[in-house]
């Protein structure tokens, strides 16, 4: 039994580390989410849809912790401590499973909201005097490879393109590839040829998905760490010979 729960605290000691290292991801992939966010926050209204990443930062947070309570309960096998340990881990488990619901459910909701609030912005685009929501425009149509919402003829229909009456879109449109580029709808082979939407949606998607397969893979490595931590007390409690070891007895 020595033997074998000896076996069990070197493989828990290691869930422990793997939970250490899973406690800055999870922080990681959190900010991340935050940040990209932030450049795409004009076109999507929804702020709920953060609480994935509120929750697993949180999560990461307290995963670091709940490391270190492990560690010290596996060093000095405190059977208290590794009963502490698996509960908070098993509540941080079921928060986990949250977060992948919750994740699933705004993922849905994605689509919807770019839908409803793009139009908007690029109706609010000023490229004389750029406001947050134009260079979010900017930023986004350079790094997608987009133009418009659906195409660059959609620029059109903007406030923007009837005010400057130049029959050009921003210089933002223009491919990467070309330096002459001005713009001007008389060359459409210069600009980026998709639409900004479906590009957008799909940037917010995958980011929502990096949350859900996070929570999930982090759900199985605490899983484990909770089967090995059970192993270990089950196996103490039934070796009082160990017992009055620890305890100061007589027996070996």
């Amino acid at each position: 039994l020595g033997e074998r729960r000896a076996w069990c605290s070197k493989k828990l000691t290691v869930l422990l580390c793997l939970l250490q290292a899973a406690a800055g991801i999870l922080c990681y992939v959190g900010a991340y989410v935050f940040i990209t966010y932030d450049d795409y926050d004009h076109f999507f209204e929804d702020v709920y849809t953060l609480i994935p990443a509120v929750i697993i930062i949180a999560v990461g947070t307290l995963l670091f912790i709940i490391g270190l309570i492990g560690c010290c309960a596996t060093i000095r096998e405190s059977r208290c401590g590794l009963a502490t340990f698996v509960i908070i881990l098993l509540l941080v488990f079921i928060t986990e499973v949250v977060v992948v619901v919750l994740g699933y459910i705004y993922r849905a909701k994605v689509e919807d909201e770019v839908d409803h609030s793009i139009q908007k912005v690029y109706n609010g685009y000023n490229g004389t005097n750029p406001d947050a929501a134009s260079r979010a425009i900017d930023y986004v149509q350079r790094q997608l490879h987009c133009c418009g919402i659906h195409n660059y003829s959609d620029w059109e229909n903007t406030v923007w393109f009837k005010q400057t009456k130049n029959n050009s879109v921003p210089l933002s449109c223009c491919k990467a590839a070309l330096s002459n580029c001005t713009g001007s709808l008389t060359h459409p082979m210069d600009l980026y040829s998709e639409g900004c939407e479906a590009l957008v949606v799909k940037k917010l998607q995958e980011i929502m998905m990096y949350v859900i397969w996070a929570a999930l893979a982090f759900a199985a490595i605490q899983l484990l760490g909770m089967l090995c931590a059970c192993i270990v007390l089950c196996r103490r409690s039934r070796d009082p010979a160990y017992e009055l070891l620890i305890t100061g007895g007589t027996y070996a």
